[in-house]
């Protein structure tokens, strides 16, 4: 019988063979997932056997996971901006980078009770997040997919913010009423045509999700067409978009009467948000 310890640097070799990104940390989050313990806990009990009972769910976990098959989608949970959400092949998995996207958005002034609409809300993590830190806003969550709402109303009941946001299946504004202080968004913004080159846990992420269209910067436009209607006098629209789409969309904010127009990078200097007030 193989200790913990045994059985956690095989399944680190192996995930390293498979080219699993971090793969000791990997390992350690299926085991701890499998005995249900927290990850930190596993270092203490290093010597325990793990029988059969505890191997044969770990097996099957450890081969989905080398072949591809996102390390969210096998725990069924992602941690999110303190707080955790459930995940699957419904929603988008949330990147560091949307996560960083929120504490710019928390830092922005809003007014006291801010009217907030979240488009293409995937698992609901903006809308939620954005509800729980502001407990005055009054929320809305839209979405193409219903598959996505479910995830979203779903993780609303998980995080006790049932009451808190509305979500509505819409094409970007297309059923959505009156007027906001803050538009936020994170579309698709990858071009269809390399998609069949992302990494394979990305390609698990729905289609819808990532198609930006041919150039990657289509959905995008038709939100910042569509906002002008739906933003309050002073109003900002929050964007996350992909590389080098910054200086395009630019032009097309200028183009459509907004202002005070400002490209804030990522973690990796990559130029990821566009922050712009309308009118």
């Amino acid at each position: 019988m193989k200790t913990l310890l045994e059985v956690l640097q095989a399944t680190t070799e192996y995930f390293t063979r498979h080219d699993v990104e971090s793969p000791r940390l990997n390992a350690e989050h299926l085991i701890a997932h499998v005995l249900g313990k927290k990850r930190i806990e596993l270092y203490m009990e290093f010597d325990r056997p793990l029988g059969e009972r505890e191997l044969a769910p770990l097996r099957e976990l450890i081969r989905r996971r080398a072949a591809g098959e996102p390390l969210q989608h096998l725990l069924g949970t992602v941690e999110f901006h303190k707080r955790v959400f459930a995940s699957d092949a419904r929603a988008l998995i949330p990147r560091p980078e949307t996560e960083l996207l929120m504490e710019l958005v928390l830092k922005e002034p809003l007014p006291e009770s801010p009217r907030i609409l979240d488009v293409g809300t995937g698992s609901g993590v903006i809308a939620l997040t954005l509800a729980a830190e502001l407990s005055m806003a009054e929320v809305t969550g839209v979405d193409l997919s219903s598959e996505a709402l479910a995830l979203a109303g779903e993780n609303a009941e998980r995080l006790g913010l049932a009451g808190r946001v509305r979500w509505l299946q819409s094409d970007l504004l297309e059923v959505v009423d009156g007027a906001f202080d803050l538009i936020i968004a994170n579309l698709p913004y990858i071009p269809g045509g390399e998609i069949a080159g992302l990494s394979r846990e990305v390609r698990h992420d729905p289609a819808l999700a990532l198609d930006g269209g041919p150039v990657g910067t289509e959905i995008v436009e038709r939100l910042i067409d569509q906002a002008c209607g739906h933003l309050k006098p002073g109003a900002r629209l929050v964007l996350e978009i992909g590389i080098n789409q910054s200086a395009q969309l630019v032009a097309e904010l200028e183009r459509q009467n907004y202002r005070d127009i400002r490209p804030v990078a990522d973690y990796q200097g990559i130029l990821r948000f566009l922050f712009a007030t309308y009118g």
